[in-house]
C-alpha cells in the first residue's frame, strides 16, 4: 500500500520512524542533484512524478517536498539527508544503466523564502534548479482556491483576499531574511499577488546559485506538448533519454473555480505586465499568456 492512501494518523507515524531511521543512516544517503524549486500552483507534481518516473532516477524518501531549506533549516544536514535513498540503491542503478544515479525533491516554497537560495548555494553547490512558471493571473487564482480547500484561507472571495495581503505580508520578507528562526504563515500561504513575479525571484536565484544551473520551464507548454518539455528537462539535468518515457497526467490539481471578475482579471493582466516582461531573458521568448 503506498503511503499516501494511508489514513492520515497512521501516515504521520510512518514518516516519523522513516525519518528517524534515515537520520541515524544519513552517512549512508544521497543528497539530491536537482531540485524543483517552484512555482506554486505551476504544474510542480506533474512534473516531479514525471521525472521520479525516469530509470535513474530515485525520489525522496515518503514524499516529494521536504521543505528543508525553507521551514526546517533548522533541523540539520543529518535530517535533511535521511529524507534520501541510500548510496548502495543509487550503486545498483548506476551498476545497471552506466550512467550515475540521481535523486531529488520538490518544495515550491524554496523559490520565495528570502534565505532558501543561499541555503541551497551553500549545502548543495553544484545541485541544478527547476523551476515551472504559469500564467500568473490563473496562478494567484488557483492558489486561493487551493488555500482555501486546504483550510488554510478564511477569506473566501478571491479579491478580498488579495486586497488582504498586502497587510498580511507586510515586512514579512524582511523579517525571514533577517531572522532564520522566523516562521510566516502568512508570507507562505497568502501571497497570491507577490508569487506571479516570477523574474524578481528568479534573479534572486541565480545571485546564488549561477544563472547557468537554472532551467524554467512554462507550465503550459508542458501540459500541452510534455515530451519535448520533458527532454529538455533531461537534457538539462544530465538524465540519459530514451530508456522510457513516463505518462505524462496532471496531478494536485483543483476541481475548476469559478470564472474570475473580468474588471480584476484585467488589473491583475495589467499589474504583472512588467513582471511577464522581465521573464523574456529567461524563456527566451514572450510568454505563452502574453500572445495573441
Amino acid at each position: 500500500m503506498r503511503v499516501r492512501n494511508l489514513p492520515t494518523p497512521v501516515k504521520r507515524v510512518v514518516h516519523m520512524g522513516s525519518r528517524g531511521f534515515g537520520r541515524l543512516t544519513a552517512e549512508k544517503r544521497m543528497l539530491p542533484s536537482f531540485l524543483i524549486c517552484g512555482g506554486q500552483r505551476c504544474g510542480t507534481t506533474s512534473l516531479y512524478r514525471a521525472l521520479a518516473a525516469h530509470p535513474v532516477v530515485l525520489k525522496a524518501v515518503l514524499h516529494k517536498g521536504v521543505h528543508y531549506f525553507d521551514t526546517s533549516y533548522q533541523r540539520g544536514p543529518e535530517w535533511y539527508r535521511g529524507h534520501f535513498p541510500r548510496v548502495r540503491s543509487a550503486e545498483r542503478i548506476t551498476d545497471k544503466y552506466g550512467v550515475p544515479a540521481q535523486t531529488f525533491e520538490s518544495s515550491p516554497y524554496y523559490m520565495y523564502h528570502p534565505q532558501a537560495a543561499a541555503r541551497i548555494a551553500r549545502d548543495l553547490p553544484a545541485a541544478k534548479i527547476v523551476v515551472l512558471v504559469r500564467d500568473p493571473v490563473e496562478r494567484a487564482y488557483s492558489q486561493h482556491h487551493h488555500e482555501v480547500a486546504r483550510a488554510y484561507e478564511s477569506e473566501r472571495d478571491f479579491g478580498n483576499a488579495l486586497a488582504l495581503e498586502p497587510a498580511r505580508v507586510h515586512r514579512q520578507e524582511v523579517r525571514l531574511a533577517l531572522d532564520p528562526a522566523h516562521y510566516s504563515f502568512a508570507h507562505q500561504h497568502h501571497a497570491y499577488r507577490a508569487r506571479g513575479e516570477y523574474a524578481r525571484y528568479l534573479s534572486v536565484m541565480a545571485q546564488h546559485v549561477g544563472r547557468e544551473r537554472i532551467h524554467v520551464v512554462e507550465s503550459e507548454r508542458f501540459f500541452t506538448d510534455p515530451e519535448p518539455v520533458y527532454d529538455e528537462v533531461c537534457a538539462f539535468l544530465g538524465l540519459p533519454s530514451g530508456l522510457q518515457r513516463p505518462p505524462f497526467e496532471k496531478h494536485n490539481a483543483r476541481p475548476r473555480q469559478a470564472d474570475m471578475d473580468p474588471g480584476l482579471r484585467r488589473d491583475l493582466r495589467e499589474y504583472y505586465r512588467p513582471h511577464d516582461e522581465a521573464l523574456v531573458p529567461w524563456l527566451g521568448h514572450t510568454p505563452l499568456w502574453r500572445r495573441g
